[in-house]
């Protein structure tokens, strides 16, 4: 079996395990009352159950679980080429892809636990630094030709909790983030499938994760079944976030130092509206964490636009960017 026939199963296993996963834990959502209430800057007239963020863990893990089982029982469809190449790789990188998993986890429950009690804002904050570090202690750093222990875990911390920040900003509209998270993640697994030296883990991991959110997608938009909440969002910001560190984008056959450039071309519209929001929170002296209408997606429905159109307006906007990035 080739890597394009393994891409399309993760990602479509992927897909159908969220898809056919989000009306349980829409039930159990509503009997344990995870839910978001009516209220303050909030368009949706009844109680909408917040199962996004378990319903994409699920797309992502349970297949990844299955892929594994299978790998090492040595079981068909891989074959000699695809099977060698894959286990050397998790073999290899066995360390950061426990972290890495443990701080979805983590980033997971950070979110639960804010979609249930309303943390404060520096609870959350510590919580997502810890999961950065984690991850950053892995091994799966930036360096920036920055030949620094120190330089690079402050970097990589950073880099983690803003895109975290970004997608958590950007989850204001059905389909939004979502949507956003599902394109990101397409591209990222473009990038290291096509490099000069295919990255088969990494482009696999972005695959899972680009069906798990287009599984989850037919349930949040243009209608709303359920929301991703704050465990949503988090942990789209994480995968993210963790996907624009794994590839290789500086490399022997390509080394245009600005090609360490293309997670921010990738990432460019929710990075850019998380800029643009903080900087009008606080030039207006508000609290940059307090939410507001001023998002991209708000300016566009304040320009004519339905919400539907305005979430398909910034969509063809990240594609185009990826498009930019992967060109």
């Amino acid at each position: 079996m080739s890597f394009v026939v393994i891409y399309a199963a993760a990602f479509l296993s992927a897909f159908f395990t969220a898809f056919f996963a989000l009306p349980f834990w829409r039930k159990w959502c509503l009997r344990t009352g995870l839910v978001d209430d009516p209220g303050h800057r909030k368009i949706h007239d009844a109680a909408m159950p917040l199962a996004g963020g378990l319903t994409v863990m699920t797309g992502l893990a349970l297949p990844a679980i299955l892929a594994i089982l299978v790998l090492a029982a040595k079981i068909p469809p891989l074959n000699a080429t695809t099977a060698p190449l894959l286990a050397h790789g998790i073999h290899r990188r066995g360390l950061e892809l426990t972290a890495i998993f443990l701080g979805a986890i983590g980033m997971l429950l950070v979110g639960l636990w804010d979609d249930r009690h309303e943390s404060r804002p520096w609870v959350k904050f510590l919580a997502q630094f810890a999961v950065a570090a984690l991850v950053a202690a892995s091994g799966a750093r930036i360096t920036l030709f920055v030949h620094s222990t120190f330089f690079s875990f402050v970097v990589t911390i950073l880099w983690i909790l803003t895109v975290i920040n970004a997608f958590n900003f950007m989850d204001n509209m059905n389909g939004l983030c979502g949507g956003l998270g599902a394109i990101g993640a397409f591209y990222f697994g473009l990038t290291a499938a096509t490099a000069p030296v295919p990255q088969y883990l990494v482009a696999l991991i972005a695959f899972l994760t680009c069906g798990a959110l287009a599984g989850f997608l037919p349930h949040n938009f243009p209608r709303a079944k359920s929301f991703l909440g704050d465990s949503g969002s988090h942990l789209v910001g994480y995968l993210l976030a963790v996907l624009a560190i794994l590839p290789h984008f500086y490399t022997s056959q390509n080394r245009h130092a600005l090609a360490v450039l293309t997670p921010l071309l990738i990432l460019a519209v929710p990075l850019g509206d998380l800029v643009w929001v903080v900087l009008l929170r606080t030039r207006m002296g508000k609290p940059f964490y307090v939410g507001d209408t001023n998002h991209l997606s708000h300016r566009l429905v304040r320009m004519g636009l339905d919400r539907t159109r305005a979430v398909l307006v910034i969509w063809l906007l990240a594609l185009a960017f990826g498009a930019l990035a992967f060109a």
